[in-house]
């Protein structure tokens, strides 16, 4: 019943902005934003913005949409510096940043940036899932944002501030009064304004803390509530007049746009365009994506290594499953075959050598990928035995839907799914994998066990601190004499630190530099 309730609500906010961000594998950064919108269970994230979680007298939704809002506030238009890059987490002692809750959301977003995904992505993310979490659209989100290193300046706009101050400062954003109206409106939709932090404007008089509007839920009761004279935000009728910054500003143009907002459809699609603008305010020196969109079939997990006389290769196809073969209750009755080329000599048939996968899985999308059309994720993991001669060069898959139609060739964009090569791998089964850290096993096909093999290493920050600083290290493999050479391979080790995000590996073998990447160490499913 909840379902065929949704499924109208799914179409009607879906918005098509531009292009979307067409993934290439292999893309760490795709594949990783992929991962935290669409996946339920990816990070917590999901789990804090779901049901418009209260928190603090006010919501999480609004504490990250805030955040954002702050952090986006030291752009300027006329030099291109600023925007959302997470400076703001050097800006935490200003007076305008003042409140539990900045401090609060860097803690909710402590785990979720990678090598690859900086902390500005997730404020963006963050601001993202806090709107649809609470009920609004789901806005599209562009990746790419690059972190600052310093403080920016001091430009946050302050409600004791007149409103050509404001205006002033909305303009240096790239903002006009109408767009002004429009996104202190949507930003406002939820949240309040807590005594503790701003005694001047929640007076003794009021209550403890003041919501912007009833209930904690995103859609436009804040503008009807203001247009009735109805309303409790607290920055329209609080005792203080010098901080009625919400009254000053949305009655600045004769009401007229907020008359305008008063459409549910009219509010949902401003605040789209609105919203999704501030977090797409970088610096001019940064390029986003385009926006990212579920991919629908997906290559993850991927790895090869020497085992038992072959070659074993690893590898899952992840298919999204959309929301309306969910609402009939049907299974999709697909074969999904991988296939793959030897890269020395000739061993495959001229279609290629081929296996069934041998486990089917199953995850929840996010509320966020629902909101997107799907309802859940088929993982097919392949297990492939490769003979050592031959070796493996590139694979591809092939998805046959079992309803009467051609299968369905999935192989990069046509561009296959490319092994570069053989020589350093990862080897999963001979690494250990502990609380404390791993020992990280590495296969050298080199027959003077001389080879000079090391690891660079993301590590991520400290948890003492409310974000993570990621740092770096190289890290010296030698050859273990408890893992006698097989297969044609020498074994080198080293340990790596349990915070590891990632390990791009290295060696030189007969004068030849080889590399592979390898992400967060985790034994093997198989």
């Amino acid at each position: 019943m909840l379902l065929s309730r949704l499924i109208p609500l799914v179409c009607s906010w879906q918005l098509v902005v531009g292009s979307a961000a067409v993934y290439n594998w292999p893309d760490p950064l795709l594949d990783n934003i992929d991962d935290q919108l669409h996946v339920d269970r990816f990070t917590t994230l999901n789990v804090l913005s779901r049901d418009c979680a209260t928190r603090d007298g006010t919501t999480v939704g609004a504490q990250w949409l805030r955040m954002a809002f702050h952090d986006f506030a030291t752009h300027d238009i006329y030099t291109g510096k600023g925007g959302l890059d997470a400076s703001i987490i050097f800006e935490l002692d200003r007076s305008q940043n003042i409140g539990l809750g900045m401090r609060r959301s860097l803690v909710d977003f402590l785990g979720a940036p990678t090598e690859y995904v900086g902390m500005a992505d997730i404020i963006a993310m963050g601001a993202v899932l806090s709107v649809v979490g609470c009920g609004g659209p789901a806005l599209p989100f562009r990746a790419g944002r690059i972190d600052a290193t310093k403080a920016g300046p001091e430009t946050v706009p302050e409600p004791q501030q007149d409103l050509d101050s404001h205006i002033a400062a909305f303009k240096r954003l790239g903002f006009n009064k109408t767009e002004m109206i429009g996104l202190l409106a949507c930003g406002h939709a939820l949240g309040g304004v807590r005594q503790a932090d701003f005694p001047l404007i929640v007076t003794p008089d009021l209550p403890v803390g003041v919501t912007f509007q009833v209930p904690f839920i995103f859609n436009n009761s804040i503008v009807h509530e203001y247009l009735d004279s109805t309303t409790i935000n607290v920055l329209e009728v609080g005792s203080n007049i010098s901080t009625r910054s919400d009254l000053r500003i949305f009655s600045s143009d004769g009401n007229v746009t907020m008359n305008r907002l008063a459409s549910s459809d009219v509010f949902n699609t401003e605040c789209t365009n609105l919203i999704r603008r501030m977090i797409d305010t970088v610096p001019s020196t940064v390029t986003l994506t385009d926006p990212v969109e579920i991919i629908d079939y997906k290559v993850q997990a991927t790895m090869l290594f020497p085992s038992n006389g072959s070659l074993v290769f690893l590898a899952t196809m992840r298919i999204v499953q959309d929301i309306f073969i969910a609402a009939e209750l049907l299974r999709p009755n697909r074969t999904v075959t991988m296939f793959w080329k030897e890269r020395y000599g000739t061993f495959c048939p001229e279609k290629g050598c081929s296996t069934e996968y041998f486990e089917l899985d199953f995850e929840s999308a996010s509320l966020y990928g629902f909101f997107k059309g799907v309802t859940q994720f088929d993982y097919h993991r392949f297990r492939a035995e490769i003979d050592l001669n031959t070796s493996i060069s590139h694979f591809w898959f092939e998805v046959d839907p079992k309803n009467g139609s051609a299968p369905l060739i999935i192989d990069n964009h046509g561009a296959n799914y490319t092994i570069d090569q053989d020589v350093l791998l990862f080897d999963p089964r001979r690494s250990s994998f502990t609380k404390g850290g791993s020992n990280m096993v590495v296969a050298v096909k080199d027959p003077s066990g001389h080879a000079a093999v090391s690891a660079f290493t993301t590590i991520s920050g400290s948890p003492l601190i409310p974000w993570p600083v990621n740092t770096s290290a190289t890290t010296h493999f030698a050859l273990d004499p408890s893992h006698p050479p097989a297969d044609g391979y020498k074994f080198y080790s080293a340990p790596i630190s349990d915070r590891a995000l990632s390990n791009t590996l290295h060696a030189t073998v007969s004068g030849k530099a080889y590399s592979q990447w390898v992400p967060l160490l985790t034994a093997p499913g198989v």
